[in-house]
């Protein structure tokens, strides 16, 4: 799988172990994965994606943005 990170390196990209990854997986959560038999891989802008989705916008910044209500 030429290109792909391994979970190893996906989880030192991420700050994790690659148990968490593993764990995640299992349970539908974390950054997109490629599964080509047993073998997994990750693509490094899906975890660049992951890790953009994760942001939280502070309160301070919320109180610029408009209401929906």
């Amino acid at each position: 799988m030429q290109g792909l990170l391994s979970t190893k390196e996906a989880a030192e990209k991420l700050g994790l172990s690659p148990g968490t990854l593993e764990v995640w997986r299992c349970l539908g959560k974390g950054p997109r994965y490629i599964k080509i038999g047993r073998r997994v891989g990750y693509d490094l802008k899906d975890l660049d994606a992951y890790v953009e989705s994760c942001k939280v916008v502070p309160l301070e910044e919320m109180s610029d943005l408009p209401r929906t209500r």
